[in-house]
C-alpha cells in the first residue's frame, strides 16, 4: 500500500512536471510568433511607405524609370513573399531573398537621389526619408528580438528532459529558424538621408 502511494505520488509529480514544461515550450512558441508578427508590422510599413516615396520621386526623375521601377518590382516580391511566409525553412529564407532585393533596390534609388539636390530638399521627401529610416531601424530591432525568441525556444526545446516532451506534439517539434542576413545586408544599411 505504502509503494503503491509512493509510485502514484511519483507519477503525479511527474505528470506535473511535464505540464509545467509543455507550458513553458508555448510560452516560448507564442512569443516566437509574436516577435514575427513584429517583423511583419514594421515590413508592411516599409511597404506602405515605399510607394509615396516613389511618386514624390517620379516628379524629379522621369528619366530615371529604371531604378524606380526596380524599386516597385522589389517591393511587390517583398509583399508577397511575406504573404506567403509560414514557419518553414524555405519561406522564411525567400522573405530574406525579396527583402535583400529590396534593400538593393532602395539603395540603387538613395544613389540616384543624391544628384538631384532640389529633390533632396524637398520636405515631402526628407518627412517620408525620415520615416522610412526609423522603420528601418525598427525592422533591425524587430529581427534582433525574433531571433532572440528563436534562439530561447530552441534552447529550452532541445534540453533534457524537454526534448521529449516538445518530440510529442507537432506544433512544437520543429526547431524555428532565425532570420539570416546576408554580409552585405550587415555592411550597408540603407543610406536615406538627404
Amino acid at each position: 500500500m505504502v509503494w503503491g502511494v509512493a509510485i502514484g505520488l511519483v507519477a503525479l509529480a511527474l505528470l506535473l512536471y511535464g505540464i509545467s514544461i509543455y507550458n513553458h515550450l508555448i510560452l516560448l512558441c507564442n512569443r516566437v510568433e509574436n516577435a514575427f508578427a513584429q517583423i511583419e508590422v514594421q515590413l508592411k510599413r516599409r511597404y506602405d511607405l515605399i510607394p509615396n516615396l516613389i511618386e514624390v520621386a517620379k516628379r524629379y526623375l522621369s528619366h530615371e524609370e529604371q531604378t524606380l521601377l526596380k524599386v516597385v518590382e522589389a517591393r511587390s516580391a517583398a509583399k508577397a513573399a511575406l504573404q506567403k511566409v509560414d514557419s518553414s525553412q524555405e519561406s522564411l529564407r525567400t522573405l530574406e531573398q525579396a527583402e535583400s532585393t529590396l534593400t538593393h533596390a532602395l539603395q540603387g534609388l538613395n544613389i540616384t537621389l543624391e544628384a538631384y539636390p532640389d529633390l533632396k530638399a524637398s520636405q515631402n521627401m526628407l518627412s517620408l526619408t525620415e520615416e522610412l529610416s526609423t522603420t528601418e531601424n525598427k525592422i533591425t530591432f524587430s529581427r534582433q528580438a525574433y531571433n532572440d525568441s528563436v534562439t530561447n525556444f530552441n534552447t529550452y526545446k532541445q534540453s533534457f528532459p524537454n526534448v521529449l516532451i516538445s518530440a510529442m506534439f507537432a506544433r512544437l517539434k520543429d526547431d524555428r529558424k532565425t532570420l539570416e542576413f546576408e554580409a552585405q545586408q550587415l555592411e550597408s544599411v540603407p543610406k536615406v538621408q538627404f
